[in-house]
Formats: C-alpha cells, structure tokens, sequence
C-alpha cells in the first residue's frame, strides 16, 4: 500500500479529523472511570467494577491486531468510519443499561470498535507523516487523547453530580457525529497496491486469535471471584493454550497473516511491545483506582474526583510533547523511555502511601508524575516500531503495540481486580472488628466487607441523619475503619503494579536505538522487513 500524503491545508483537515476519531475513543475511556463508583452503588455491583473496563478492554484487545492488519489491506478510512458509527451505538447501548451485566455486555460491543479506532488512528498517522515528523506529531496526538483525558473525568462527574451517570456515554453521540462527518470529508482513500478480496483475510487466524485470548483474558478476570486453581480459571486457561499455538502454526503457514510472526525477531519491536505490556499494567493501576481514593478514602465528590484527576493528563501531555521533541535531537533515545518508566515506579509508590486524612496534594503529585513517566514512553515506543520496519507493515506494527498495551491493561485491570475482591472483604471485617464496637453500632455501614457506601456521600448522609446523637461518633469511627481497610487494600494494588513497572527498567535498555530516517526506513524494494 503506498500511502497517499496530502499537503498544506489538506493535511491540517485530514489531521483534525484523524484527531476527532481519536478524542472520540480517549474521551470515552477518561470519562467512565469518574463515574464508575457512583455506577456500582446505584446498580449494586461493587463486586463487578472492574468488568465494567474488563470486558471493553478484553473485546478491543482481540480486536486490535485484526484491524491493524485488515488497515493495510483494504485502508484506512472505511476501518475508521466503521469504527465510531459502532462505537457510537454502542454508547447508546450502555446509557441503556439497567444493570451491571447489561452495562458489562454493551461495553463489550463498544470495546469492539474501540479496538479498530485506536489502531486505525495511529496507522493513519503513520500513513500521513514521514519518520521525522512522525515523532513531533505522535506527539501532538499524546497531547489530544491528554485532552480528552483532562476534559472527561471533569464532565464525567459533573454529568455524574449533576445529571445522570447515563450521560457520560450519550456525550459520545454528539461528539461521534462531528467526527464521522469530517473524517468522511476529509480523509483521501487508500488502497493497496495489489487489489485485496475478503479472501485475503486470514479468518482462521482471527478466528484463533478470538479463541485463544478471550478465554485468556477472561480467565485472569474471573480470579476476582474464583481461586486460581479453580477448575474454571485452569479450564480457561487450558482452551487459550491450544487455541494460541494453533494460532502460531497458521501464521507461519498463510500469506498474509495477521500477526506476521518474523517480526518478533526484531529487537525493536520486541522490547516495544514487552515494555509497553509491563508499564500499561500499571499506568491502569493508576487510571482505574484512583478514583477509589478520591471517593472512597478521602470522601470527595465526583465532580471533584474528576478535577483531581487533571494533573496527571497534564503530565502525560507534558511528557508526550516531550518525548516527541527529544526523539528527533537525541541519538541514545531509549534513555528517554527508561527516565520515564523510573517515573512511573516512583509516582505509583507515591500513590501507595496515601492514607485517609492524606492532603489532596500528596495525591496530585503523585499523579503527575504518573502522567510525566507516561507521556514519556507511550509514544516513544511506537515511533521507534513504525521506524524499523516497511511502510506495509505499519498497520500491523502499531496494532501489535497497541495490542500489547491493551493485554497489560487487561491482565493488570483483572488481576488488581482480584486483589481489590478478595482482599478488601478482610481488611474491612479487620478493621471494623478492632474498634471493638458494643454490638449495633455502625449498622448500615458495610461492615460485611462491602464499601460501596463510601462512595454514595446522599446515603451516607442519610445514614448519619437516622442515629441518634450518641451513636454519632461510634458511626464515624466506623467509617473511618472502612476507609482506612481500602486505603491498605489500594496500598497492594498500587505495589503489585509499581513491580510490573519495575521489570520493565531493564528491559527498556534494550531498545535499538533505530534512526528517525525523513521518508522510509528502509528501501521500497527489499522485499521482507528488517529484523536486525
């Protein structure tokens, strides 16, 4: 597929509405996570918070590499219309919902298109830009989902506070149907140089890859409820085994395979996609469970969860921005990765320590420099890719990075999970038994090992409207009890997925430091990628 370029003023339109498409996606992921608590307390379901993000990030993830690779065969523009029209229903859908499974269902769909749109996004980016100017743009597109990420939590709980939580999906109609309209206005149609059929597509090999990481994934979830040796989780995992070896064997067997296996071969690819694994479980630590914090811990509305969250975007901005510039000036880049990944460790230990009482301060500095160590590596790592390998193979590339990054966000999002549901119950029961209480007090506060009422400030109020004076104090102590039970609860969280962060230090060192060459990385006539 040899991509068309347009120029000038061309270019800035197709580039807005590239932007759209992804503000469209970023938006929807930003402004979920402020609502998710005051969600799981109206249709009771604290036990299923995570799947409410599991089951959007299980779908995108399978997702991912299909349209990477279906991008380069038949182009771009139809994947990316398709993509927000499905994910736009699909927002409809889930303001629909009148409980959690049907929430978890329709963001399963969502999670369909959401996977198409942000691999379509970023190949097109590849598509329009040369390696050079790649860099500063990828950039510049961290900064736009750094937007999306500011400007949702902040409507995620005004919409939350002041309207209905339902609200933080139909937003997406809206901004869906400005980005549908200037994408199919702007963007060129690109087409393979070889006239491509739906033969051309590697079914078995989608169909594989369906069948070995559902069951993957969905496994590592169920171990929120499940022990994992439990004859479900092994069962699961056993499917997902089979199914992914002979998924190995058709792609080294049809021509145009989804994942081409040969690019595991080279060094850059490889410590791209395990570095950006690693670090995605836990920069989801942070995005999925601080709003825990805010609302749990330290009692804070929304509306305000959502404000607080500002700092850390503001930091994946700054450090996106940044990253871009020092690619194109620094020959040794992969330090850059490595200074950011240090961040990260750091912010997320930070994140750790936090306790109730804690200054909001304490949080928002942790958040930043979550966001800084972010902003630094995510980019830095897809242009590295895009820049090693051939033109035609930039669709599968930056899904393969995408990919990897969603299976972290997955796995960390159901393991974290796990941590979140078996641990909170005891720390809870713990905590509330050490006060020592006369039997009676406290009732209506979750002392059963639920803490969901944390993060509905109408009951608790109404709760501590219904005591009477003398039974005040004790209810307080009470809820202090379970705040402090969640705070030891994130505590482990936060440290489970610092570790994660950790291995990936070393293994950033490895990075090949492939140059930013301005037009193709390698000649158009050799005819395999290299894998140096």
């Amino acid at each position: 597929m040899t991509p068309e370029r347009p120029t000038g003023g061309r270019l800035v339109l197709v580039t807005i509405g590239i932007a759209l498409a992804l503000f469209l996606a970023a938006l929807d992921q930003t402004i979920v996570g402020t609502a998710l608590p005051r969600i799981v307390a109206e249709l009771h379901g604290l036990e299923l918070y995570a799947w409410v993000l599991t089951a959007y990030l299980v779908t995108s993830t399978t997702m991912t590499p299909i349209s990477g690779k279906l991008g380069d065969l038949f182009g771009r523009k139809p994947l990316l219309v398709a993509g927000m029209v499905g994910f736009v229903l699909a927002s409809a859908l889930c303001g629909q919902a009148g409980d959690m499974n049907a929430l978890i269902a329709s963001r399963a769909v969502q999670g369909i298109f959401g996977g198409v749109l942000f691999s379509t996004v970023f190949a097109s980016i590849a598509d329009l830009f040369p390696p050079a100017r790649r860099a500063r743009i990828q950039g510049v597109f961290g900064g736009i989902f750094g937007i999306a990420s500011v400007v949702g939590p902040v409507v995620g709980g005004f919409l939350t506070d002041n309207l209905d939580w339902r609200w933080i999906f139909y937003v997406n109609v809206p901004v869906g149907a400005v980005a549908i309209a200037f994408v199919l206005a702007t963007m060129p149609s690109v087409r393979a140089a070889t006239r491509r059929t739906w033969r051309d597509i590697d079914l078995a090999g989608a169909a594989l890859l369906a069948a070995g990481l559902v069951p993957m994934l969905i496994g590592f979830s169920i171990t929120r409820d499940h022990a994992w040796t439990s004859p479900e989780v092994l069962g699961l995992f056993g499917i997902s085994v089979v199914a992914l070896a002979a998924f190995v064997v058709v792609e080294s067997r049809v021509p145009e395979p989804i994942v081409p296996l040969a690019l595991f071969r080279n060094r850059t690819f490889a410590v791209a996609c395990l570095a950006g694994f690693l670090v995605t479980v836990g920069f989801f630590g942070a995005i999925v469970y601080v709003p825990l914090i805010y609302q749990g811990i330290l009692g804070l509305p929304a509306t305000n969860s959502g404000l607080l969250l500002t700092p850390m975007m503001a930091g994946i901005i700054t450090g996106a921005l940044t990253s871009g510039q020092l690619m194109t000036r620094i020959r040794r880049y992969r330090y850059v990765g490595t200074a950011g990944i240090a961040l990260l460790v750091v912010g997320l230990w930070l994140l750790s320590r936090v306790r109730p009482g804690a200054a909001e301060t304490q949080v928002v500095t942790a958040l930043v420099i979550v966001g800084l160590g972010t902003g630094l590596t995510f980019p830095l790592y897809l242009n590295s890719v895009q820049s090693a390998v051939e033109p035609r193979y930039l669709g599968v590339v930056t899904s393969q990075v995408q990919f990897w990054r969603n299976v972290g966000g997955t796995i960390g999002t159901a393991v974290l999970g796990s941590v979140l549901s078996h641990r909170l119950p005891e720390r809870v029961s713990a905590e509330v038994a050490a006060l020592q209480l006369p039997p009676g007090v406290g009732i209506g506060v979750p002392q059963s090992g639920s803490a969901q009422a944390l993060f509905d400030p109408a009951a608790i109020a109404a709760m501590r409207a219904s005591l009477p004076p003398p039974a005040v104090a004790a209810f307080e102590r009470v809820l202090d009890a379970v705040r402090l039970a969640l705070a030891l609860t994130l505590e482990e969280i936060f440290v489970f997925g610092l570790l994660a962060v950790a291995i990936a230090l070393p293994v950033s060192l490895f990075l090949d430091d492939v140059p930013l060459a301005r037009e193709h990385p390698v000649p158009r006539e050799q005819p395999a990628p290299s894998f140096g």
